[in-house]
């Protein structure tokens, strides 16, 4: 049944595991009822990675699940759930089997979920609440359905990750002057979705030759990402600091804030860059922008969703269902250099405060 206004809770459990991009999506959800009901208590249910990063938000209880300890995690977790009794609500927020698989363990008689239309993967048998019936929105605007569902109207798009001393220290370390700074983010989780380095290395190029930019590559320390590191500097003509595996979630958002702009694909990075204002040029063929985009910065996408759809599909974009993903071999060789440097140079004609929507 769909959700009524409720009366306002005491402790609340919020329940998404993953991934980076998603738990920042959460985030404006969470602020958004802390602004409606400051008196309750928040608890978030969350992957020990994504922990790393959400640990910067002191106003919530993260509980931790280490997805790859199988069984010993969900074990875990029921011992730190039975050692903070029970909440007056849950929010389900994902759909996916493990991640109700931690709904069961979670005491609270209203457990509210997606509405059944959107309740893939069977979210709606671990669920006793629904909210209303929507299609094809952003991510994090059906994070708000929830919200709406509460009765609590007034949305905050907001992310307020506040940066210690070590983490504005760091940042400083990489980027120690108002020089402007691309920072690159090269892969996604999904191979699919990734550009090629020829391609990324020809827009470094094109930023530091055209507009003096400082150029630096991050990213996280497995295998795939130090090569696409090496390839783009090998392809590169300019300098570029490799920074790929050596930094930490929260030094990562820390440098991302001081940057000027970030470029990446569909990707964690995009979306913690929305968390601290910073403008993203994402790189989209192989998922919908509009659905998936950095929520701030959609109008920076290079789309080519719909040339994607029409080429592997014969479809258009507004033809085949909300959450397809085009992830098929050479999808991203449609985003061509020439439309990535035209978003940048747009990008940094316009004032700072004028590059966000």
């Amino acid at each position: 049944m769909e959700a009524p206004a409720i009366e306002i809770p005491e402790r609340v459990c919020l329940l998404r595991l993953s991934a980076i991009g998603d738990t920042c999506h959460v985030v404006p959800l969470l602020r958004t009822l802390q602004a409606a009901w400051p008196r309750t208590r928040f608890s978030w249910v969350i992957g020990k990675l994504e922990a790393k990063l959400m640990s910067l938000i002191p106003e919530v209880e993260l509980i931790t699940v280490d997805k790859g300890a199988g069984l010993d995690g969900y074990k875990r977790l029921r011992q730190d759930i039975v050692r903070r009794g029970s909440f007056d609500l849950l929010l389900h927020l994902q759909l996916s089997v493990r991640a109700s698989a931690a709904a069961t363990i979670i005491r609270a008689p209203i457990k509210l979920g997606f509405d059944r239309a959107r309740a893939r993967e069977l979210q709606w048998l671990f669920t006793n609440r629904k909210i209303a019936p929507r299609s094809r929105e952003h991510v994090l605007d059906s994070f708000l359905g929830f919200a709406d569902a509460l009765g609590v109207r007034e949305r905050r798009i907001a992310w307020d990750i506040p940066p210690t001393p070590e983490l504005l220290a760091y940042a400083r370390e990489h980027i120690p002057d108002q020089q402007p700074t691309l920072v690159i983010s090269a892969c996604s989780s999904h191979r699919a979705r990734n550009w090629l380095p020829e391609r990324y290395a020809a827009v470094a190029d094109h930023a530091v030759r055209r507009h003096g930019m400082r150029v630096i590559l991050c990213g996280g320390p497995n295998a795939l990402e130090r090569e696409m590191a090496q390839a783009i500097a090998q392809h590169a003509t300019v300098p570029i600091v490799d920074l790929v595996g050596r930094d930490t979630l929260p030094q990562l958002l820390a440098l991302i804030a001081r940057s000027t702009v970030l470029l990446t694909p569909d990707s964690g990075p995009a979306h913690m860059a929305t968390m601290v204002d910073t403008p993203v040029i994402g790189l989209y063929a192989a998922t919908n922008p509009e659905r998936s985009g950095p929520y701030l910065s959609r109008r920076w996408c290079v789309d080519a969703y719909d040339t994607a759809a029409r080429q592997f599909f014969g479809k258009s974009a507004s033809e085949i269902p909300w959450t397809t993903k085009i992830e098929k071999p050479g999808v991203m060789e449609l985003v061509y250099v020439e439309a990535v440097t035209a978003k940048l140079d747009e990008l940094l004609a316009l004032p700072p405060e004028s590059r966000l929507t």
